[in-house]
């Protein structure tokens, strides 16, 4: 299958392509950084294209061809959720890029969402909860889906909106809690600030993510929004203690050092029966 995929060298594209190469699939993929994409192992396998679906000038179409399945994984800006920049910049580059694509001839797309999506709801958030964005990043990539089904009454295709929860591995974002924390145990430090952490997150490696995604490229009946999660809560200090643990760290931790963040609820996870059902046919 011929699969073109934005954002191949961010944090889920950059483990999402070997997969899919292993797989059989050809990859098409495209980024802005032609650079960074040059240092992926998996480079001299896959087609790569430079392309900034920001430039309004450039035509997706004749740059990039037609592909069985688009994945758009391109979003500038992660982690940094209250920034306007999410539903000003994102949100119109994303939807006319998948448009144009869709008007071509592109009849299946997947596209990850977030678990922000939820908004402050508690407890175990399945697809089917009614969404109240409570931040610029969540209500960006709310408002693309709804924007995106409303495309599929005047040209039907197939969207799997891949809602993702917490993550962590290899090439996150050196900003986010893991990555720190693996800094901070490199650096020998003695103390790690973090929050109470009694905050309970669903989180999942990255690799369970890529994997949970390339099964879902031959299973297009999974279709719609689709958590894409563990399925288990964990508390966060429970998970900085656990990799603390692994690495064989010597490393106190100075709890009640930030506040909870005021964009999130203190203890959700998803609902994760769609993905398991497929995983469990597989």
């Amino acid at each position: 299958m011929r699969i073109l995929l934005t954002g191949a060298t961010g944090f889920v594209g950059q483990h999402l392509v070997p997969r899919l190469l292993n797989c059989g699939h050809e990859i098409v993929a495209v980024s802005r950084d032609s650079g960074k994409a040059a240092s992926m192992p998996w480079f001299d396998k896959i087609t790569f294209i430079p392309f900034d679906i920001f430039n309004k000038q450039a035509d997706p179409v004749k740059s990039l061809g037609i592909a069985e399945i688009l994945i758009h994984l391109a979003w500038s800006g992660l982690l940094d959720y209250q920034n306007f920049y999410h539903f000003e910049h994102n949100l119109p580059a994303s939807y006319f890029f998948i448009k144009k694509m869709v008007e071509a001839g592109v009849n299946r797309v997947m596209v990850t969402g977030t678990c922000f999506e939820y908004g402050m709801q508690q407890g175990c958030l399945s697809e089917d909860l009614q969404t109240m964005p409570s931040n610029p990043y969540g209500l960006a990539k709310d408002t693309l889906r709804k924007f995106l089904q409303m495309l599929q009454v005047q040209h039907p295709f197939n969207l799997q909106w891949i809602r993702l929860f917490y993550m962590h591995g290899p090439g996150q974002n050196a900003k986010s809690l893991l990555a720190q924390l693996d800094t901070a145990i490199d650096n020998n430090d003695i103390v790690f600030n973090m929050s109470e952490g009694e905050q309970l997150r669903d989180y999942l490696p990255v690799e369970g993510v890529a994997e949970r995604m390339t099964l879902l490229v031959d299973h297009p009946e999974c279709s719609g929004i689709i958590n894409c999660c563990k399925g288990k809560p964990i508390s966060v200090r429970r998970l900085v203690e656990k990799r603390i643990g692994e690495r064989g760290a010597n490393l106190s931790l100075n709890l009640g050092y930030y506040p909870y963040p005021d964009y999130e609820p203190m203890a959700f996870w998803g609902n994760s029966r769609k993905l398991d059902l497929i995983r469990k046919q597989a």
